[in-house]
């Protein structure tokens, strides 16, 4: 066959599979044309993209890259990750936030930024508080990333602390762009629930030298959400006398409304100098600030307060061990004490992360290259002021678990009403959580060429990090007590919205009830601190933990006519210091409001030694084996290590951290088998096992506390002085338990067909279930992703849907927290009005998904959330100079 011959059936090839106006059609050349190489750009540009580092790489890696600038394949991060193989998100506020790898949980995940570590911290009052390892990636837009790396398996010159994987998040650099790039993005987001159209914006700048030695790239952002959720909620579960014997009883049942305001800000910067061959150094800085204002209103019925001081559960309905139906009197038959409690609490709440970064490479010649990075990153997750109000009411009231969502009516108090109610609580705390780390990074790295030994590679690591928790409250006798007079209708507003609870509610939920004026309750408050006995310590949550971590690693490449493979071990030693406040009220040195205490400080290390090991096999040109094993570490939570105590005097429930914990630590083999039929197509089928040796577990243990308060929580609570009562509490201490498996099937496919289709399909089952036989955290069983897109030159459409079973989230309130199957349908469309203009639309939750939690038992409900549909309207605008 000659040459025109070829050209002409590689056209023919081409309109048939892609169709005349396909990126790939569009750019066949004539038969006298000179060769030049076709660039395919959009879905299935970035899928090809994916798959060639997926197939290059030595280990188990997948991999998601922008289609192009400022185009990633979600508006969020987490919900672009959960199209991986094995990766699952949650969304109980509308968006993905963290990643779950592989049946672990989602802070046995590491993320890094460009191959080092990134400070993280959370806009959540309760994430704020627990200061996990977990990432949140609401801190990372997808605007200013270019491509993300899933490490399955791990190597020695991967950095630890995944023993689900190691996710690496890189931004783009300015010497790998056009000459000159331009791209800006406005858009539109309307969010459902809350009937709000936000405006969005996002621009990249990119240039370089004509010798391409020098560049810069400067890029930003600002993107406004007002978010809405409606939920029902029963928090816990306790004992109680049926009548007929001991029963589990719902605690507390609410309709709670939260509702916040969004704004994230950010960009980054990027000076790289190429100067010659020998030398790449790239100086860069990413900022993100997320103000997440917010405020979680929730009218409830007092379970667990009436029962517990002298009131009556009777008329019960049992299924199994729980009173699913009944009517509850507080005190005296309704009349005394307190049945139902409306909380209201307001946060000032914003999240930031900053990261500078010295990055680069120094070959000395074909045989010697150093590798050097260096930085700073820090974070900071605060609720700076969280006016707190709460009234109650002595009640009676019928509840029902059964139906579509928990039912409750009250008797003899009308929730529309405020002045039917009391004010019976205030507070104006403030939570800093801040969260540092100073990183070196060296590598050297020595070509050997000796026969299969390709490359000899060592490193050393140093980090030291830092992660702090302040928490300054206000008491309830400095604080409440001069302003605990004010009837509850100075604090009034208007009812909740007419559509409050239509998506989920059962007849008989309670859907209408007064609301706070918000700038009521803040007027009200922030005076009453300026002239009060303002904040002081919280010491039983306040701590703070320091990680010095030094380690090296040593790493063979090797290299054959048919496979390649990486041998080596890391070393990692780390020094921990853990700081906290240890409550006695009879013998603490230093006097507190909220029981006296003693600083201590407690000092240990331990050491782990991590060897690994990847092997690919080329079977053919099209078909790879891998094969991988190593033995890989993830420190525990900062919470978890911490002298400290947080507490639920509602519940009298909390958790309690031990400095004394060791990390997780794994064992892990992997095998895939990989088909590269075609450009673009990629079929994979891996195996995968973890026998984790220890996990961190809770040991209910009793410990009493003081708790302030004008009347005693619970009739077990004895007087300590004016407002202050001693109180039995049920405490989780943090524990080394035993071990476990994770053991699991991942299939996927990725297949472009003709006209200009094509589809990505992924499934997971991962078996994870600890010694003893309890579920582990985070770990669904199933998990199936599909996704089918369609482009041609104008017009790109990509449709996912993507499903994960049922999972066990965590403990709770003392009682186990689960969510039922998770499903959503996204889509993206994006036509483009000419080369350099495209009009977009993404939807979000398109078949509006519920939340659905229960405790333990599908008939003990926990929470149903509805947080709507999200849809974003916008034009992109894009220019480079070749």
């Amino acid at each position: 066959m000659n040459r025109n011959s070829t050209s002409l059936v590689a056209a023919a090839i081409a309109l048939a599979l892609y169709g005349p106006g396909s990126p790939a059609a569009a750019q066949t050349r004539s038969p006298d044309a000179p060769v030049e190489e076709i660039v395919v750009k959009g879905i299935r540009g970035s899928l090809e993209e994916a798959l060639e580092i997926k197939r290059n790489a030595t280990g188990l890696v997948d991999a998601i890259t922008a289609e192009d600038v400022g185009k990633f394949p979600d508006k969020n991060l987490a919900e672009a990750l959960q199209r991986v193989p094995g990766i699952v998100i949650n969304r109980e506020f509308g968006e993905g936030e963290r990643v779950s790898l592989r049946g672990t949980g989602t802070n046995l995940t590491r993320t890094l930024l460009n191959g080092h570590g990134l400070a993280t911290a959370d806009w959540f009052i309760l994430d704020q508080l627990n200061t996990t390892r977990s990432f949140n990636y609401l801190m990372l837009p997808t605007d200013l990333i270019g491509k993300v790396t899933v490490h399955k398996s791990s190597r020695a010159d991967l950095e630890e602390g995944g023993i689900g994987g190691v996710i690496d998040v890189e931004t783009r650099k300015p010497l790998d762009l056009p000459a000159t790039t331009v791209y800006g993005s406005f858009s539109g987001a309307w969010s459902e629930l809350s009937d709000e159209f936000d405006p969005q914006a996002s621009g990249l700048l990119s240039w370089k030298n004509d010798d391409e030695s020098f560049g810069i790239l400067v890029a930003a952002l600002r993107q406004e959400r007002n978010i809405r959720r409606d939920g029902v909620e029963v928090l816990g579960y306790f004992e109680a006398d049926s009548g007929s014997g001991p029963v589990q009883v719902p605690s507390l049942i609410g309709s709670a409304l939260f509702q916040q305001e969004r704004v994230r800000t950010g960009g980054n910067v990027s000076l790289q100098f190429r100067p010659n061959d020998r030398l790449d150094v790239e100086l860069s800085g990413l900022v993100s600030e997320f103000s997440a204002d917010n405020i979680n209103e929730n009218f409830m019925a007092w379970g667990v307060r009436a029962i517990g001081n002298g009131g009556t559960l009777t008329n019960a309905t049992i299924v199994g061990d729980t009173a699913v139906a009944g009517r509850i009197s507080s005190l005296n038959g309704g009349t005394a004490d307190f049945g139902v409690v409306y909380d209201a609490i307001d946060r000032f709440a914003t999240a930031t992360t900053r990261n500078i970064d010295l990055d680069g490479l120094v070959t000395f010649n074909d045989r010697w290259s150093l590798h050097f990075d260096v930085g700073y990153t820090d974070a900071e997750g605060n609720t700076e002021n969280q006016p707190f109000v709460e009234f109650g009411a002595p009640a009676t009231f019928d509840y029902d678990l059964r139906g579509r969502a928990p039912q409750v009516s009250f008797l003899n108090v009308d929730p529309a009403d405020p002045s039917d109610m009391q004010f019976i609580f205030s507070s104006l705390h403030e939570i800093l959580n801040d969260d540092s780390e100073t990183y070196l990074y060296l590598d050297l790295d020595h070509r050997l060429d000796r026969g299969v030994w390709k490359n000899l590679k060592v490193g050393a690591k140093y980090t030291d990090h830092d992660r702090e928790l302040d928490f300054n409250a206000t008491t309830y006798g400095g604080f409440h007590v001069p302003i605990n007079t004010l009837p509850a209708t100075a604090f009034a507003g208007d009812l909740t919205p007419g559509d409050f609870l239509d998506n989920i509610e059962s007849d008989g939920t309670l859907d209408r009830y007064w609301q706070v004026d918000r700038g009521a309750v803040e007027q009200i408050l922030f005076e009453n601190l300026a002239s009060s006995s303002g904040r002081v310590l919280y010491p039983q949550q306040t701590f703070a933990v320091g990680e010095k971590a030094i380690g090296g690693y040593v790493m063979a490449e090797l290299e054959s006519d048919r496979w390649r493979g990486d041998v080596g071990v890391r070393f990692v030693r780390t020094d921990q210091t853990s700081t906290g406040n240890l409550i006695d009220p009879d013998f603490g040195e230093i006097e507190n409001p909220f029981g006296n205490y003693t600083p201590v400080t407690v000092d240990r290390d331990y050491t782990d030694v991590l060897p690994s090991a990847n092997f690919a096999f080329d079977l053919s040109d099209e078909l790879v084996l891998r094969a991988a094993a190593a033995r890989v570490m993830a420190r525990p939570d900062y919470t978890d290590v911490a002298p400290r105590t947080s507490l639920n005097p509602g519940a009298l429930s909390g958790t309690a951290g031990n400095p004394h914990l060791d990390p997780y630590r794994a064992n892990q083999a992997d095998l895939s088998l990989e088909w590269y039929p075609e450009n673009g197509a990629g079929y994979a089928a891996a195996i995968f096992y973890k026998d984790i040796e220890s996990f961190i577990t809770d040991q209910p243990v009793e410990m009493n506390f003081p708790v302030q308060s004008a009347t005693a929580p619970s009739l077990e609570c004895t007087p300590l002085g004016p407002n202050t009562f001693d109180c039995p509490f049920t405490i989780n201490l943090r524990s080394n338990g035993g071990g476990g498996r994770i053991q699991g099937v991942e299939l996927a496919a990725t297949q472009p067909l003709a006209n200009g289709f094509g589809f990505q399909a992924n499934y997971t089952y991962a078996d994870a279930e600890a010694d003893n036989g309890d579920p582990l955290p985070q770990a669904s069983e199933h998990q199936f992703n599909l996704t089918g897109w369609f482009e041609n030159e104008r017009l790109s459409a990509r449709l996912s849907w993507t499903y994960r079973s049922e999972f066990f989230v965590t403990f709770d309130r003392t009682t186990p927290l689960n969510q039922e199957a998770l499903r959503s349908l996204d889509a993206a469309i994006s036509y483009a009005v000419t080369d350099n203009v495209k009009l977009t639309f993404d939807g979000i939750n398109l078949t509006n998904e519920e939340i659905v939690q229960y405790a333990g038992e599908t008939f003990r409900p926990r929470a149903i959330y509805d947080n709507g549909r999200v849809y974003f309207f916008g034009v992109r605008v894009a220019f480079s100079d070749m």
